[in-house]
């Protein structure tokens, strides 16, 4: 599998289309479309751009071996979470955490629950599409 090859995969895995993985990376569709059709080579940068905006492990994307993506520590999760909530500055999320923090304990007992069973039918039904 070439370096294209590799990108194209990664692209695919996160189910991201040509732009919004270029507009992550700071470039158009056609740099991202161009390196997975191996018309332009995989800099030293956009490598280490992609291994870092989308937890690719390196030696993976230079080489193929190994795992696709990094592991990461659960509690470094919620603090990846917590901050892309600040930096992208997104209103809702921003609110809905805000609201959440203002619930009694029943009430985020309640919507946890919620949530869990939410996640169970979205992972029930996916599975019936494979």
């Amino acid at each position: 599998m070439t370096h294209g090859e590799r990108v194209k995969k990664i692209r695919k895995t996160l189910n991201l289309t040509l732009e919004k993985f270029g507009e992550k990376l700071g470039v158009g569709k056609t740099a991202i479309s161009k390196i997975e059709k191996s018309e332009r080579n995989l800099t030293d940068q956009m490598a280490i751009s992609i291994c870092r905006e989308f937890n690719v492990s390196e030696e993976w994307l230079r080489t193929g071996s190994g795992d696709m993506f990094v592991k990461i520590p659960e509690e470094d999760l919620y603090s990846k979470a917590a901050a892309s909530v600040l930096v992208e500055d997104d209103a809702f999320a921003m609110e809905a955490l805000k609201l959440y923090y203002q619930m009694s304990p029943k009430a985020k007992e309640a919507v946890s629950d919620y949530i869990l069973q939410l996640a169970d039918l979205i992972r029930e039904h996916k599975d019936k599409k494979e």
